[in-house]
């Protein structure tokens, strides 16, 4: 079990690395395709869609494939992704890529989610999503090393990315022989699926508090999205900084969400996933905050902070998918939550490009504050309803 934990530890590397690396290059990309800025909301939500559609349908391909055959293809579909999109010619044939890299990332992203939540404890999640957060934060290091200087190469950072894919791809297949004699997902399915059956839309509707779980998880990664997709722009556009310089201030948020996870991870032996959820939250309010005021690189701390908010949200939710929701249909659950939530993210984030671009970047930190006041509430009705649910039964 270590030796597999291990290699899943690695796997989440992979799956940050695609994540923050078109945000930090999108202020050179729309310049050479000559295309407006506010057309990273398209690409964004395009990508969120297939990301979703397969987090939807993940736990089908996981009964059917195995986590580990289902966790290698994705791998190898988001180096095609990666690849397809640095030879792009265009804005429209890096979308096509970009699908590719969309349905990859979401099948792996639920079944590695799901299995842990299942078979670790939450300071695995935690620590686990912080190792996403090393792949999310070397993205836009590499990346600023190629946008430097007058024409920056954005092709050649897609490509190092794909090779460093390549190498996890390989590691995940040595561990194939091992991970298959273990045979979690065979385990899983007898100890938690009804008959190897997936659970309906009607059974998922049905579990009380769902549906306000799913939009704070929505608003979370709205909070992300905006982030990943806009934080060089702002920082371009409203603070006047050099692209290479706004890329390397984007990898100290994903250090933040990386610090953060690593932190809630020694926490999370003291305090339950709710409470996680919620001083993450508050978090981000400090860091807003701060990204409000007015003085030069002092704001700047704000990308920290607010990363460092964001850190135990996501992993804490996902983990606690089980104890909210029951084991018997927790794959599916899962599924939902990071489909539900991709898709309400990617949706409020292409909402957020079209009114920034129209307006100003300066309205960025107005329009987090009061997602993440919307975030708390809804997470504080989600527990009530939850709670009372349980005393009843």
């Amino acid at each position: 079990m270590l030796a597999l934990l291990a290699v899943i530890y690695v796997v989440f590397i992979s799956l940050g690395l695609p994540d923050s690396i078109f945000g930090v290059a999108w202020p050179v990309i729309h310049t050479e395709f000559g295309i407006a800025e506010s057309f990273a909301s398209i690409y964004s939500i395009i990508v969120g869609v297939c990301s979703g559609g397969a987090s939807f349908l993940a736990g089908v391909l996981i009964r059917k494939y195995g986590t580990a055959n289902v966790t290698l293809a994705s791998i190898c579909l988001t180096i095609i992704g990666l690849l397809g999109m640095s030879f792009s010619v265009n804005i429209w044939m890096m979308i096509v890529f970009a699908i590719v890299l969309g349905y990859g990332a979401g099948a792996i992203d639920t079944g590695l989610n799901n299995y842990v939540s299942l078979h670790y404890e939450a300071k695995h999640m935690s620590w686990l999503h912080c190792f996403w957060g090393i792949g999310v934060t070397l993205s836009p290091i590499i990346m600023s090393f190629f946008l430097t200087g007058e024409t920056g190469n954005w092709r050649n950072g897609y490509r190092i990315i794909a090779v460093i894919q390549f190498v996890i791809a390989l590691t995940v297949a040595v561990a194939l022989p091992k991970w298959h004699r273990l045979d979690p997902v065979k385990k899983e399915q007898k100890s938690t699926q009804n008959n190897n059956q997936s659970a309906g839309l009607k059974d998922i509707l049905s579990k009380p508090a769902i549906l306000t779980s799913i939009l704070m998880l929505g608003l979370y990664c709205s909070i992300e999205f905006i982030f990943g997709t806009w934080g060089a722009t702002f920082l371009v556009n409203a603070r006047n900084m050099q692209p290479d310089t706004a890329a390397k201030w984007v990898s100290v948020y994903y250090l933040g969400i990386m610090l953060g996870r690593l932190i809630s991870g020694f926490l999370s032996m003291k305090l339950e996933d709710n409470k996680l959820i919620k001083y993450g939250a508050l978090f981000i309010l400090f860091g807003i905050i701060v990204l409000l005021i007015p003085v030069g690189t002092v704001s700047t701390v704000g990308f920290l902070l607010i990363g460092m908010g964001c850190g135990p949200i996501f992993p804490s939710v996902l983990h606690s998918v089980p104890e909210r929701f029951g084991k018997e249909y927790s794959a599916d659950i899962t599924g939902f939550h990071m489909g539900g939530a991709y898709a309400s993210g990617f949706l409020i984030q292409l909402t957020f490009g079209y009114v920034a671009v129209a307006t100003t970047f300066n309205i960025t930190p107005f329009v987090l504050l009061a997602l993440c006041l919307t975030l708390l509430a809804l997470h504080t009705a989600t527990v009530r309803k939850i709670e009372s649910s349980k005393r009843m039964n």
